[in-house]
């Protein structure tokens, strides 16, 4: 005698149900070494390490984009151009600031404070007599990564020297593979005996004219209006009282870092 329709199908429904429960319970091995951890290591990869500037300028690949909250971009601590790269406006927003004259006992450490404050990194055209009176404030330069360039022994105006004087000025700065001539004052002549001493002659694109005391806010101005990828700013940290070039460049770089500029030694 067979069984009514009606017992038979709650039956069938409850063994279905049985073993749809036991495999949700006990899933196989394919299954559980699928997409999850193969889709954390692709995004890991298409990021690099901690975001690098590579991929962020390549962007992820499309197969793994995905949409992450904004955040700030946190600007790296400022380098040195690599050795004998003289292409400066290809480094995107970076300006080059340059202090004459030093070094001085009062001011040097207090430029430096400032550069070290805003993790810059720039280049001094220094003074062989001053080198000679604080040759500890060099190593200090050159132990924060800063570069030194040649500025002549005493600072004169050196179209004006005999040849035997132009030699004599030029040669007994400190050795580095760039100079500066004191007022801009140069000729063919001055860059030739620079040459042979294989120093590269270096002016500026920004005068800030701090050497004639403006006050602050006008140095101030010119490093920001000067503002340009690659450019070349002339200050002092010798040479007199300078306070004002102090407070300036702090304001100035306060202003700058948030703009997103860096600011390189030049490879001298």
């Amino acid at each position: 005698m067979t069984k009514p329709p009606g017992k038979i199908l709650p039956l069938v429904a409850a063994l279905l149900c049985g073993a749809v429960l036991a495999q949700a319970a006990h899933p196989n091995d394919q299954s559980a070494t699928t997409s999850p951890p193969v889709v954390q290591a692709a995004a890991v990869t298409s990021r690099g390490p901690l975001g690098t500037p590579i991929t962020r300028k390549q962007g992820a690949p499309s197969a793994t984009k995905t949409t992450h909250a904004h955040k700030p971009e946190v600007k790296p601590p400022a380098k040195s151009v690599p050795e004998d790269d003289w292409n400066l406006a290809a480094h995107g927003k970076v300006l080059y600031l340059t202090f004459d004259d030093g070094p001085q006992g009062e001011w040097t450490p207090k430029v430096l404070q400032v550069l070290r404050k805003h993790k810059a990194h720039a280049t001094f055209f220094v003074l062989g007599m001053q080198v000679q009176q604080f040759p500890e404030l060099l190593a200090a330069e050159r132990a924060a990564g800063h570069r030194t360039g040649n500025h002549t022994w005493d600072h004169p105006m050196l179209t004006h020297l005999t040849p035997a004087r132009l030699h004599q000025e030029i040669y007994t700065g400190i050795e580095s593979k760039c100079f500066r001539p004191p007022f801009r004052d140069t000729n063919a002549r001055v860059a030739a005996v620079a040459a042979s001493r294989h120093q590269r002659q270096i002016l500026w694109d920004v005068d800030t004219n701090d050497w004639k005391k403006p006050g602050a806010a006008s140095i101030e101005h010119a490093i920001l209006a000067g503002a340009r990828p690659g450019n070349i700013i002339l200050m002092h940290d010798g040479g007199g009282n300078r306070a004002q070039t102090v407070a300036a460049l702090d304001r100035a770089l306060t202003t700058l870092d948030k703009q997103g500029w860096s600011y390189h030694s030049l490879p001298c």
